[in-house]
């Protein structure tokens, strides 16, 4: 692998497997989220006025309400710029493919990318190539890349955090550090000086179980990421087009609906569902940001579980239950638009490691 300035050649092999159909669909979503809002209620009934009014008054600075909380695994969300708040049970544990927004934003803090840059060119060799046929064996989340294959800096990262591909994932972090062992380095490193002391990483990608982290620590780093805008703009991003994988879609099937503007998922049996998030919110008549983290979100289809988890969340603390079609879907500044989400493909139906989407 070597980059230099945008200068293309002609691919010589094809290799990888392309990442299939997207398994999410909004039906799923919102049956998870009715089973996430019942079962975070202390009785059968529906939340009480007092718990949703509860759930405003955190935005004024007052504590969340148990009930806010998903009913199982671990949860962490800061509101506008109150303080960060976490959740019942946390512990480190497993985070999947959310493990690479620490990736992303390391990359982007040593290579930043300006409005509309697409950066160095990374150009694809041998070594690349053998790897992606391996993690394709191990039945990893990919995407399909050649030899001699040229990405940009903004490709790559593209690769990364829409189709969630651990095969770019090792590709950055080599490109970045020299080696996939430095790079991790620098992923621990910069952890502890964010403060994230339960957390340690041992790939780039959330494949690896032993990647382990809380809800609250990763919260810490997501919140530094979306501060970058090149990340903030590819994580609101639905799709992109590469070289030879061609047309791209982000896993995040909430993106554009109910308010919500990025950022990873991740899942794995290990892991569980998870989803790292921001939606925006109109609180008392203004646009508010609510990032958050859940991991560990339970369910026949995971990605469904976490995205539904952090949707259920998001609605009892500002105290709505927003659905398609609701005047609260607030796109992300400077997105796209974006067709309806049932229709979207993209997920690899035969991930079941930490590096799926």
């Amino acid at each position: 692998m070597s980059y230099s300035e945008p200068a293309r050649t002609a691919p010589r092999r094809r290799s990888g497997l392309l990442t299939g159909g997207l398994l999410v669909v909004i039906a799923a979503i919102a049956a998870v989220v009715g089973h996430q809002l019942l079962a975070s209620s202390s009785s059968t009934t529906t939340p009480s006025r007092s718990s949703v009014a509860s759930g405003r008054q955190h935005v004024r600075g007052g504590a969340l309400p148990s009930v806010a909380w998903p009913a199982y695994g671990q949860a962490a969300v800061q509101i506008g710029q109150a303080q960060a708040q976490a959740g019942p049970n946390q512990h480190p544990a497993p985070i999947a493919s959310v493990a690479k927004v620490m990736t992303a934003y390391l990359v982007l803090r040593d290579h930043p990318l300006g409005t509309g840059e697409g950066g160095p060119t990374i150009t694809l060799n041998d070594a690349d190539v053998a790897d992606t046929d391996r993690r394709s064996r191990q039945r990893e989340s990919v995407v399909p890349v050649i030899v001699g294959e040229q990405l940009s800096e903004l490709q790559a990262l593209q690769a990364l955090l829409l189709p969630s591909a651990n095969n770019i994932a090792a590709v950055l972090a080599r490109w970045d550090a020299g080696s996939v062992a430095r790079f991790v380095a620098h992923m621990n490193a910069t952890a502890r000086s964010l403060g994230m002391t339960r957390t340690r990483y041992t790939d780039p990608s959330g494949y690896d179980d032993r990647t382990v982290s809380t809800a609250a620590d990763q919260l810490l780093v997501v919140d530094q990421a979306m501060r970058v805008p090149a990340f903030a703009s590819i994580v609101a991003t639905p799709s992109a087009t590469l070289p030879v994988a061609g047309t791209v879609r982000n896993t995040n099937v909430l993106l554009g609906r109910d308010g919500f503007v990025g950022v990873k998922t991740g899942s794995d049996r290990a892991a569980g569902g998870c989803f790292a998030f921001r939606a925006i919110r109109l609180v008392h008549g203004k646009r508010t940001s609510v990032t958050g983290v859940v991991l560990g979100q339970p369910g026949y289809d995971l990605i469904a579980a976490g995205l539904a988890a952090a949707d259920a969340m998001v609605a009892r603390i500002t105290g709505e239950r927003v659905g398609p079609g609701s005047p609260q879907q607030l796109p992300a500044p400077g997105a796209p638009p974006r067709s309806d989400p049932r229709q979207r493909t993209g997920v690899d139906p035969n991930s079941t490691r930490g590096g799926t989407p």
